[in-house]
């Protein structure tokens, strides 16, 4: 239920009021949707997978009937077709609108029917593009939490494949394994320092000569009273009291006497065998991403190889007749800005990708590079709508494709979908065209599938203080451009939310390091909202003046 400033809201709170008949209905339906796809992912293999062979009760493909004219899914202009398409800031025709102002400024934009939101206590009917294809009106799409919910679990429906890599081709991959010890570490007793290696008390005689060094044999046992030259790394001789480091020793060397400047502890200055670890313990458990200290690490614990799922493989199809790859838009064609961006940032995901493929707008094309590909996930963007153009849809029906979801409850990018190709793989994720709304599609669904593939653990939520009020949709979750700040005057770190948040826009996620998850009905200032991390941070802080 909704009045012109949004969802009804108890007095004080910052969460619509539940309870409605209407609400509870929705929610009921929601959850029947849920079910319907998590039970499409919960008995079969993923890609990259041993086992690829459907479980017990997996569904059959779900076909889509035609969609009646008009009943776009597309963001906001109702067309992908339009100029906004695919394009950056500058050139969508409702970026000027957006610029400047929150585009849900207590108003539902996406009502493209014109439709004045009911007066509050009036039950709301179903909105019409935010019903699956096939059955509008009926089941609404999923919120977003659910969508990620049922991308995480198709990511890990099967055991992951393992391979073993030498350690110069294992960084950025996934342990498949823990890693356990091979050896004790350090294997045998060692000098911390430089210095002297001393038995009982001192004075301590000593002979002169190089004495030990690292890299060598074990020595003979250290004579009571007897000190000898040790460095860094070198085995300790058996009856070693101490190592003393040469800044706190005082040679007599016409005596041949070794004086301490310092008290001496049993034990100081030498590594015991098995300090850092025992032989067969755990150093990192499987799931960990394989960093250069773990390398390190890995080299130290005596391993040449390391078992890792290998990364997901992925390759990137942009669809439409109106992208130009290089110069400045003209005669209404524009710039492909997915293209150039996708497929560094799916790498920063930990995945293997192909360079992108431009098929324009042709279902031919399109369904043959869907039936050759032998990546574990297709990424599509745009054709996600239901205009004369968009193919996707219809080349997934005529494949037969498993549509997981169809459509989510978030703005920018509902129109995304996820879907499976056959029982052993590939997945398709379907983005919207726009810009920003193609980003929310990455971070909503192949995030969690990537993560899921590659045997990653699930990323622990976080919440942070948003210092200023952020409106919300009505009905779906939106995901905003934020920067971190820290907190002045001992006050709390915060968020900032950006400006050009648009489904067009680029210049706000350019500037951003992370998205905010702001609920439907949107918060208040000094609310925590969860965050998003992007996979980088920018490089300066450039995010002030006119993007806060």
């Amino acid at each position: 239920m909704t009045g012109s400033d949004g969802p009804h809201r108890e007095p004080g709170s910052d969460v619509p009021a539940a309870g409605s008949a209407s609400e509870r209905a929705r929610e009921e339906e929601e959850e029947r949707a849920v079910e319907q796809a998590l039970a499409l992912v919960g008995g079969s293999s993923g890609p990259g997978r041993s086992d690829r062979s459907g479980g017990p009760g997996e569904c059959p493909s779900r076909s889509r009937d035609p969609r009646a004219p008009g009943d776009s899914r597309d963001e906001d202009l109702n067309a992908r077709r339009s100029n906004d398409s695919h394009t950056g800031p500058s050139s969508a025709p409702h970026a000027e609108r957006s610029s400047g102002s929150d585009p849900y400024d207590g108003r539902d934009s996406d009502l493209r029917d014109g439709r004045a939101a009911p007066a509050p206590g009036r039950e709301q009917p179903p909105h019409p593009d935010r019903a699956f294809p096939g059955d509008a009106g009926k089941t609404p799409p999923p919120s977003w939490d659910r969508a990620r919910a049922v991308a995480a679990l198709a990511g890990r429906s099967g055991p992951p494949a393992t391979v073993r890599l030498p350690l110069d081709r294992a960084l950025g991959h996934v342990l498949a394994e823990a890693l356990g010890a091979l050896t004790d570490l350090p294997s045998f007793d060692t000098s911390a320092m430089d210095g002297w290696a001393v038995a009982g008390p001192g004075p301590w005689a000593f002979e002169a000569g190089a004495g030990l060094l690292a890299g060598r044999g074990p020595a003979a046992a250290l004579p009571d009273g007897t000190a000898v030259r040790i460095a860094t790394g070198a085995r300790v001789p058996p009856e070693t009291t101490a190592v003393i480091r040469s800044e706190h020793a005082h040679v007599d060397e016409a005596r041949g006497l070794l004086h301490a400047r310092r008290s001496v502890v049993t034990g100081q200055d030498i590594r015991p065998r098995g300090q850092e670890c025992r032989s067969g313990e755990q150093l990192v458990p499987a799931g960990t991403v394989v960093t250069p200290a773990v390398l390190g690490l890995a080299a130290a614990a005596g391993y040449d190889a390391l078992p890792v799922v290998p990364r997901p493989r992925v390759d990137i199809l942009v669809l439409g007749d109106e992208l130009l790859n290089a110069g400045l838009p003209h005669d209404g064609l524009i710039r492909d800005a997915l293209g150039p961006m996708l497929g560094p940032w799916l790498r920063a995901l930990g995945a293997e990708v192909s360079g992108p493929r431009r098929l324009g707008d042709d279902a031919g094309a399109l369904r043959d590079a869907l039936t050759s590909s032998d990546a574990d996930l297709i990424v599509t963007t745009g054709g996600t709508a239901a205009g004369p153009v968009d193919h996707v849809h219809p080349v997934l029906d005529a494949l037969g494709a498993e549509l997981l979801v169809d459509g989510v409850a978030v703005r920018p990018g509902h129109p995304m979908l996820l879907a499976r190709l056959s029982p052993d793989g590939p997945y398709l994720v379907g983005l919207p065209g726009n810009p920003l709304a193609a980003v929310s599609g990455l971070l909503t669904l192949a995030e969690p599938l990537l993560a899921g593939i590659a045997g990653r653990p699930a990323q622990d939520p976080y919440r942070a203080l948003v210092h200023a009020e952020v409106h919300g949709h009505p009905h779906d979750t939106r995901l905003v451009p934020v920067v971190h700040r820290p907190g002045r005057a001992g006050g709390r770190d915060h968020v900032a939310p950006l400006r050009y948040n648009g489904p067009a826009m680029l210049r706000g996620i350019a500037a951003a390091d992370g998205l905010a998850v702001v609920p439907p009905g949107g918060v208040r200032s000094g609310t925590e909202v969860e965050i998003l991390d992007l996979p980088w941070a920018p490089a300066t802080p450039w995010t002030e003046g006119c993007f806060t």
